[in-house]
């Protein structure tokens, strides 16, 4: 088996590729990594302190990239992704990565991943978006949407949880997945997690552009956690 690091957002996406590959005979996966800036991942804006619950209850090491900014310059953030997972201290053989649109972001990926020596794995590219979505649901993977751009899709979505209900009141031109940018999203709990992450709702931040779920989170383990 050839040991994988995977991409993680926090969100739906990451969530489902790490559970198929740790269904996989091929790969095992030794850890998750993610960039952020000013404290937060950015779109997810999801606080790195939650991140850091996720893979507490995943079980598995975090490796944490920050970045100078929210969109540094190709060649900085290839730089500085490669130079975050040489320096992990985790060993690993390939990187996978929750992209799903056969959109020239592959070749992007494998533009900086293959060089340093690693496979570029993409377990969701060039699946159905409807398909992936009753996937996620199916499988148990429960999350909310904690960002909205509001010039794709109307702002009172941010807030919501991911289920059947929401996707079928989606309009048609929204991607069922969020795959243009729409929404992102935010794990709470799954199979792979060793308890949720439980969430304490406080306001919805409206930008410009861009709309924001806040909320306190705590992690609680299976054992902890209330009958």
């Amino acid at each position: 088996m050839k040991n994988i690091i995977v991409s993680w957002s926090s969100g739906k996406d990451s969530t489902l590729t790490l559970e198929r590959l740790m269904e996989s005979d091929e790969y095992n996966v030794v850890g998750i990594f993610t960039t952020y800036l000013e404290g937060e991942v950015p779109f997810q804006a999801t606080p790195i302190e939650v991140v850091e619950m996720q893979a507490d209850l995943l079980g598995l090491p975090l490796v944490k990239i920050v970045l100078p900014e929210v969109f540094p310059s190709n060649k900085r953030y290839k730089s500085l992704v490669v130079e975050g997972l040489k320096t992990s201290g985790l060993i690993f053989d390939a990187v996978a990565f929750g992209d799903m649109f056969c959109n020239g972001i592959a070749e992007y990926r494998r533009s900086y991943i293959e060089p340093a020596g690693w496979q570029c794995v993409f377990p969701l590219m060039g699946q159905e978006s409807a398909q992936l979505a009753q996937e996620i649901i199916s499988r148990g993977i429960k999350t909310m949407l904690v960002t909205a751009d509001g010039d794709r899709i109307e702002r009172t979505y941010c807030g919501q949880w991911y289920d059947a209900s929401l996707l079928a009141r989606l309009p048609k031109e929204i991607d069922p997945c969020g795959e243009h940018g729409e929404f992102h999203t935010l794990v709470t709990q799954t199979h792979s997690f060793d308890g949720v992450l439980e969430l304490e709702l406080l306001h919805v931040e409206h930008g410009e552009r861009f709309s924001h779920q806040r909320y306190r989170a705590k992690a609680l383990r299976k054992e902890n956690r209330r009958v």
